[in-house]
């Protein structure tokens, strides 16, 4: 006996003007069904999920619903007018005595259902209105990008509840693990059109290339028969004008097929451009420590990223993962110890509040409204690594039109300001890159190419995320810190963090068993350190501070020299000599720099 639907979409179409938003779309969601909707920042899946809950008209076609289905919508920007409590929003449509549904969506969402709705942040209204849903949780659930402002905590939440309800889903996210593991069937909304595969998310990719290879064969096969039938109408329509017409008619249409193909929209061109190298040691912190009040953010804590890290740092919201990226980057002194940056740093920051963005400037103004962007005189111009761009030319790399670029930045999505906020920072040399919260409102394909972009990254991240597919295939190290002021050191991405931790688990039980016995050794035992330095190694470790700012003051001086670009035919010795002693310093310097991270190491019983 076939399944009844609980919606049934046919033919809907939908135009803005220009290319179709949705172009005959079909769809039917069963009760069981759990899908995955993906597709281009701008394709048009916020939109098809308005049509879905019947909260926006299509242009044609219908839209069915049983009676008795309910439809609901994870609101983007919720309205909480006329309420006091984000637990009075998120509580608004259930029968009196259910409030404890909200309760319990509050606890594993982490916002205070009795937080005032007139201080409430962006981030916890999200959650109150994703807690809202979860607690209606009506027939058909329609989620839209439920883990931006969501730890990785909370996200293990929803994923386990959302595996446990029985009604259907449909799912739209960046975080292609939380995909993954919900998923049973994916929905593809690619130019107007929504195809399915019944594989879950896991096969996405594979069927999207399978999918524009055949594409790209039937275009090819169509243009070859359009040269061929537009060389017979040159060569043989004279002789036979009234025999052949509906052969013309034919070659018309034809033409007119090829024009109606919608071209695939392509990736944004980002590409993070290096500058000069900073020194081996990039970031120092020795001994730091930050409490507000009788609150302890991060207890006594020193660590080292040298050149060419991928530093991860994770976290529960809240725990004080800005506040340290504040202390290495200098923004936020620290209560104890010190902070000391590399030689050459040149840093961009990506923050995940897209401060740098004025919601009331233009995209044009955004790029060429800073002084150290724009070109003097030349204000349809931006420089872009040190070349002059036009300004709709740069925007169009990062998937903007030119009727965007005069718009309001208030006008765009999260993921058209995550964009804009790349393109102002790839405009730019760099060497340190500071990424917090890059990859919210970001689609999967700009994704893999910003991991592509870091993984060729001729410098040093520090990024902040709680997206762990990303954190896989990006990190190198991770920085865990989990609530109790400490911040450990792990190899790896987020699974190499999980294995290494619950790896030790044992062993800290073990070392917990034995305590009693080593708590009766004498103070200056336990006190000892393991290591230590000679009198040739401490003094050598007391030089090299110096003997290091002094060889980059000369790679400086030399560098500045050779960037004379007349220098070789005007001074072909003198350019020699120059170079040799460039190559020369910079090893001396790599070989400094590595003798004092392994002399420190020693001395503080590493």
């Amino acid at each position: 006996m076939a399944r009844a639907p609980l919606l049934q979409l046919s033919d809907i179409t939908l135009n803005y003007g220009g290319d179709p938003v949705l172009d005959g779309v079909d769809l039917i969601v069963h009760g069981d069904d759990r899908l995955a909707l993906v597709g281009r920042n701008g394709s048009g899946k916020s939109t098809l999920f308005k049509i879905i809950a019947g909260e926006v008209l299509p242009d044609g076609g219908t839209r069915a619903v049983p009676p008795g289905v309910s439809v609901g919508v994870m609101e983007q920007d919720p309205d909480l007018g006329g309420y006091a409590t984000l637990g009075d929003f998120a509580a608004s449509a259930l029968e009196p005595g259910q409030e404890y549904l909200v309760e319990a969506a509050a606890t594993g969402l982490k916002f205070d259902p009795a937080a005032p709705v007139e201080t409430a942040s962006g981030g916890e209204r999200r959650r109150a209105a994703l807690a809202k849903l979860m607690a209606e949780a009506p027939d058909l659930m329609l989620l839209d990008e439920p883990t931006n402002h969501l730890d990785i905590e909370a996200i293990q939440w929803l994923e386990d509840t959302l595996k446990a309800r029985r009604g259907a889903f449909i799912l739209i996210s960046h975080d292609r693990a939380f995909l993954r593991a919900l998923a049973r069937a994916t929905l593809w909304l690619d130019r107007g059109r929504l195809r399915r595969n019944e594989a879950g998310f896991a096969a996405f990719e594979a069927w999207r290339e399978e999918v524009w290879e055949a594409e790209d064969l039937a275009r090819h096969k169509l243009d070859r028969k359009i040269k061929a039938e537009a060389r017979w109408a040159v060569e043989g329509i004279s002789a036979r004008r009234k025999r052949n017409q509906g052969r013309v008619r034919a070659l018309q249409a034809l033409r007119a097929e090829r024009a109606a193909q919608i071209a695939r929209q392509g990736t944004a061109g980002l590409a993070f451009e290096g500058g000069p190298k900073s020194g081996r040691l990039v970031i120092e912190a020795r001994g730091i420590s930050k409490s507000y009040g009788d609150r302890v953010i991060l207890k006594e804590t020193s660590l080292r990223i040298a050149r060419g890290d991928r530093v991860a740092l994770v976290g529960p919201n809240g725990v004080g993962k800005t506040t340290l990226l504040n202390m290495l980057t200098g923004q936020l002194a620290p209560d104890t110890g010190e902070v000391r940056q590399g030689a050459n740093i040149e840093m961009a920051v990506f923050d995940q509040t897209r401060s740098a963005l004025d919601p009331d400037m233009t995209l044009w103004d955004s790029l060429t409204g800073e002084p150290d962007m724009a070109v003097s005189g030349k204000a349809d111009q931006v420089m872009v690594r040190g070349a002059p761009r036009h300004v709709v030319g740069y925007l169009k790399e990062f998937l903007f039109d030119e009727a965007q670029a005069r718009a309001p930045v208030r006008a765009l999505s999260g993921g058209g300001k995550a964009r804009l906020l790349l393109a102002k920072l790839m405009a730019r040399q760099s060497n340190l890159l500071i990424l917090d919260e890059p990859t919210n409102d970001l689609d999967v394909e700009t994704l893999d190419l910003l991991q592509d972009v870091i993984g060729d990254y001729d410098g040093t991240v520090i990024l902040v995320s709680h997206d762990r597919d990303f954190l896989d295939r990006v990190a190198t190290t991770t920085i865990a810190m989990e609530g109790d002021g400490r911040a450990t050191l792990y190899a790896g991405g987020w699974s190499d963090y999980q294995a290494q931790r619950r790896a030790a688990a044992p062993k800290v039980e073990k070392t917990n068993a034995k305590s009693k016995s080593s708590a009766a050794a004498p103070a200056g035992e336990a006190e000892r350190k393991p290591g230590g330095l000679s009198f040739t190694e401490r003094h050598r470790l007391d030089e090299l501070p110096g003997e290091i700012t002094r060889l980059e003051a000369e790679i400086a001086k030399l560098s500045q020299l050779l960037s004379d670009p007349d220098l070789f035919q005007r001074e072909p010795v003198k350019f020699e000599k120059a170079s040799k002693a460039l190559v020369a310093r910079q090893a001396l310097l790599a070989q400094a720099e590595e003798d004092w991270l392994l002399l420190e190491d020693k001395a503080s019983g590493g």
